[in-house]
């Protein structure tokens, strides 16, 4: 697989995150999330990249995300990175707005 440059930014957290392939269940720790429906996970659970599999990620303030479909997309020892296949519109919601809030503010100019 060629080496592509995201056209979106990672932002780094650190979330506790359940998963299941077929009737294989594992936990890991999120490392990133990005504006774009992605994530870093570090899991008990090795994983292959074209695995599909859901998810339920547990937010700093305490709010569950379901994704019921996510695609890995790498994977390195316990580490692996997925993106958001399926995914309800209040979901997008709330992931997206989690992470806005870990984006850093611009900085200001002064002219």
């Amino acid at each position: 697989m060629p080496f592509v440059l995201r056209p979106y930014h990672r932002f780094p957290v650190r979330c506790s995150v359940i998963y299941y392939k077929g009737a294989f269940k594992g936990h890991g720790m999120v490392w990133n999330l990005s504006s774009a429906g992605g994530c870093r996970i570090y899991g008990d659970l090795p994983l292959r990249p074209g695995d599909t599999l859901s998810l339920t990620i547990t937010l700093p303030n305490r709010k569950r995300i379901e994704i019921p479909e996510a695609i890995v997309r790498w994977s390195r020892e316990e580490a692996f990175g997925v993106e958001n296949v399926m995914s309800t519109p209040q979901t997008n919601a709330l992931l997206q707005h989690h992470v806005t809030r870990l984006a850093p503010e611009p900085p200001e100019v002064v002219l």
